[in-house]
């Protein structure tokens, strides 16, 4: 089962969404994190073995963090300007495009309609 860390970049409603379905998730702000920089919010997702949730474009840099050294990490492209259910509601059906695939080590991006994923190799 996956496990996630939500940053705050994310709806505050994204954690709540993802436990509904029965998945393991924390939001950094629930956990002390808020104001936190990118290295401090993603180690602590890789203490917790899991993917980070985020719409910071900063963790699309393979170069900072490489693909196949971390648990995995979920970029939400979505305008800001469209509500907060249909940013989930992208997240949730990129999951279930993903379904039985492992996250870890992954660099997913989640964009209106569509998702791409880079893997190690």
């Amino acid at each position: 089962m996956w496990k996630f860390v939500v940053d705050e970049s994310m709806p505050r409603s994204t954690a709540r969404e993802l436990r509904r379905l029965g998945y393991w998730a924390e939001d950094v702000r629930d956990v002390r994190l808020k104001g936190s920089d990118d290295d401090t919010v993603f180690s602590y997702a890789q203490a917790q073995q899991a993917t980070l949730v985020t719409a910071d474009r900063d963790f699309e840099d393979i170069r900072r963090f490489p693909l196949g050294t971390h648990h995995g990490i979920m970029v939400v492209r979505v305008p800001d300007i469209l509500p907060t259910w249909v940013v989930n509601a992208e997240l949730l059906k990129a999951l279930k495009q993903l379904h039985g695939q492992p996250l870890k080590g992954v660099l997913v991006i989640v964009e209106l309609g569509r998702i791409r994923v880079r893997r190690q190799g």
